[in-house]
């Protein structure tokens, strides 16, 4: 594998669940860990947005008062952290892709 694909290769498995460093096949195929990596980013992503919308009604009346903004303010720079490596993740994927042998 080049450098830049095993680069490439750690860094998606750091944006994945610790578990799926267990499977070979990711590893082994690049594209298909960065194509899994991508949805997992998405998934995240819809959660953090999800987690936006209900934390006042769900949780802000068990916060002690004035810590709300304190938790938006936390949710939107994970949501800004996804985003960025949601879009590296499919940059990543396009690249793997034009790489893939022709068959």
């Amino acid at each position: 594998m080049p450098g830049w694909e095993q680069a490439a290769v750690s860094w998606l498995l750091d944006q994945c669940p610790a578990d799926y460093r267990a499977y070979a096949a990711w590893r082994r195929h690049p594209a298909a860990l960065a194509w899994v990596a991508t949805r997992h980013l998405e998934a995240q992503l819809e959660a953090m947005r999800g987690a936006w919308r209900d934390v006042r009604p769900e949780l802000g009346p068990a916060l002690p008062p004035g810590t709300i903004g304190d938790v938006l303010e936390s949710l939107a720079r994970e949501g800004l952290r996804l985003r960025a490596n949601h879009r590296a993740a499919g940059l990543l994927l396009e690249a793997l892709r034009l790489r893939a042998p022709i068959a």
